[in-house]
């Protein structure tokens, strides 16, 4: 399997920029995958699809302001960190980040992150290289010197507090636009801080459509996947096959796999939002040995055509990148020719592509 075969051209200007307004006023590609047939919708019309003792899945990862400018220590020169896991298997304030420039931040290195005033508030030493050329970092707070520390409104703040006063949200390198409301790129369930990236098929929904599914008979259960390094990383080798998953942790706690038990005995649907929850189900699953239990840990699980799927009966998602893994599980379950017509379709009919982007449900 090529990864040159899940490649597909798109124009620019469909690469949306900025969220639209409201959440659910995005578009909605409704596609049929027994028939082969689609509709065109808005995403408010979601309910329109989904029945009474239907279970919708969601994941509840917020997005931490995991993008991090600091200067090197020693030169004074532009660093970037970008946190991509917090790593507390490695010791206390350990991180996995992508750091730019990666040729001159080896290990031994050091970082060093100032406050708005210029005052320097934390430093991180670069511990040595983690997988896929990104690496492992310790954080240390710099503690402020004279009488005016004691009115320091950043003194009570430890080092992963401090993280979340000092950086910015990490918005995907194809959005130029400064993004003006930052809860805008979390969804409106998100409640565990933990994940590099939003879980983009999340943002569509607003409060006021999720309670009227729950009037509707729709139940509504939560997972977690903190998203982590392959949402920034694109397949680089040609054989499918040799893409190595980075590991994410994940946890499905014991009342929502108690939901999805029910609900599958009862004959109701898993409607997985978002690729990040089917990979979360999945994994579970293959644990399980097709059963979903209470669990927490880490998944490298790799979902591409040929994928046999435990859990899952329908999907909502955005529209992926070329060459993306995102790319390769939805072919996995809706099959490639229907796809990529699915695609061509939404790119004739201007639909707004990626993170910020309209959705599909697969039926």
């Amino acid at each position: 399997m090529k990864i040159s075969d899940f490649d597909y051209d798109l124009p620019q200007e469909l690469i949306a920029q900025t969220p639209i307004e409201p959440r659910d006023a995005s578009r909605l590609l409704v596609v049929d995958r027994a028939s082969g047939r689609w509709e065109h919708r808005h995403f408010r019309d979601i309910g329109d699809y989904l029945r009474p003792g239907d279970l919708l899945v969601a994941n509840q990862s917020r997005v931490i302001p995991a993008r991090l400018l600091g200067e090197r220590a020693g030169t004074g020169g532009a660093a970037e960190i970008l946190l991509l896991a917090e790593r507390p298997d490695l010791g206390s304030d350990h991180w996995e980040a992508l750091v730019r420039p990666g040729r001159r931040l080896r290990e031994g290195a050091w970082i060093v992150l100032r406050d708005s005033d210029g005052n320097p508030r934390l430093m991180a030493e670069i511990m040595g290289r983690s997988g896929a050329g990104g690496r492992i970092l310790r954080f240390f707070m710099i503690e402020q010197p004279g009488p005016a520390a004691s009115n320091d409104p950043y003194r009570a703040l430890g080092v992963r507090q401090l993280i979340e006063e000092l950086g910015q949200m990490p918005l995907p390198p194809y959005i130029h636009e400064k993004l003006r409301d930052p809860e805008r790129y979390q969804t409106v369930y998100a409640r565990i801080s933990g994940s590099a990236a939003a879980p983009t098929a999340g943002l569509h929904f607003t409060p006021q459509l999720l309670d009227q599914l729950r009037r509707q008979g729709v139940r509504i259960g939560f997972v977690t996947l903190h998203v982590g390094l392959d949402t920034f990383r694109p397949v680089e080798c040609e054989d499918v096959n040799e893409h190595k998953m980075h590991s994410e942790e994940i946890e499905v706690d014991a009342p929502t796999a108690e939901l999805i038990n029910e609900t599958r005995r009862a004959g109701g649907r898993i409607v997985a939002v978002g690729t990040t929850t089917v990979r979360t189900l999945e994994a579970v699953a293959g644990i399980y040995g097709g059963h979903i239990e209470p669990y927490r840990g880490r998944t490298d699980l790799f979902i591409k055509p040929g994928y046999r799927f435990h859990v899952i009966d329908a999907m909502i998602t955005n529209f992926h990148l070329p060459r993306s893994t995102l790319l390769l599980l939805v072919s996995a379950f809706m099959g490639k020719q229907l796809m990529e017509r699915a695609y061509q379709e939404a790119i004739r009919e201007r639909y707004r592509f990626f993170s910020f982007g309209d959705a599909m449900l697969l039926l």
